[in-house]
């Protein structure tokens, strides 16, 4: 099954179980959990990564006004994610025992800044019970072109690290592996766009000021032109991804 079907029937999953906890609760002397603030840091994965996709540090505020009757925050973010294209396959120098991704020209990093709003939808209570709110977020999206270098037999004996060439490196036998991932950072592009994401938020637990939850959500981005990640295959400007984000943080009240 697409992963991103899993993240769809599991949000939904949650919000049926929480709803019906939330009507079942009676108790007028039962007191919701109220904060001002939660600083969180998290890792993350999507649908254009692999197992780890990246870092996230997030902050809500509470703000004075109600919208539609439910407490709202500011939130705030910051992310640091990988975007890999779809055809990336990991290839190995059989002498050398060596991996490499064949075809791969660009790695592509991207800085998300975030601003937007999150609005609770149900409130855990002390003892018991599960948050979810809805955020809406977005952006700029600062992308970072970052070349793949890799390891490249120019001639009999000589090995040199380099930025992979379509044109100069066409004979796969001669590329030993890939190279250092801290070369290749003074060739790096900068590529400006803009983001935005919706997503829920589940705080699944907590211990005194101490919280433990998931984010998952949708987002698009635009770049302003194409990022070349594999030549030899469809690049894009803009892209869509569904994600999760396991985050640990503390409140403030």
């Amino acid at each position: 099954m697409n992963p991103l079907k899993y993240m769809v029937a599991g949000t939904f999953a949650l919000l049926l179980m929480t709803d019906s906890w939330a009507q079942r609760r009676t108790d007028p002397e039962a007191e919701a959990e109220m904060y001002n603030s939660v600083s969180s840091v998290g890792v993350t994965t999507n649908t254009n990564s692999g197992i780890l996709g990246g870092f996230v540090y997030r902050h809500s505020k509470a703000l004075p006004t109600l919208l539609m009757g439910k407490h709202q925050f500011r939130y705030l973010a910051l992310e640091l994610v990988n975007v890999k294209h779809p055809k990336e396959l990991p290839s190995q120098n059989f002498i050398t025992g060596s991996r490499f991704t064949y075809g791969k020209q660009n790695y592509l990093f991207v800085i998300r800044p975030e601003y937007g709003r999150e609005v609770m939808f149900f409130n855990r209570h002390s003892d018991e019970g599960i948050s979810i709110s809805g955020i809406v977020a977005a952006g700029p999206s600062i992308g970072l072109e970052k070349p793949y270098i890799i390891q490249f037999q120019s001639r009999p004996g000589v090995i040199v690290s380099e930025p992979y060439d379509p044109a100069r490196h066409a004979q796969t036998e001669l590329i030993v592996g890939s190279g250092s991932f801290f070369q290749g950072f003074d060739k790096t592009s900068l590529v400006p766009g803009l983001h935005l994401k919706t997503a829920l938020s589940f705080e699944l637990s907590a211990f005194r000021d101490n919280m433990t939850g998931l984010e998952i959500g949708f987002l698009a981005e635009a770049f302003s032109r194409k990022i070349i990640i594999m030549p030899f295959a469809q690049n894009r400007s803009f892209f869509t991804s569904g994600y999760v984000t396991l985050y640990f943080g503390n409140k403030k009240q």
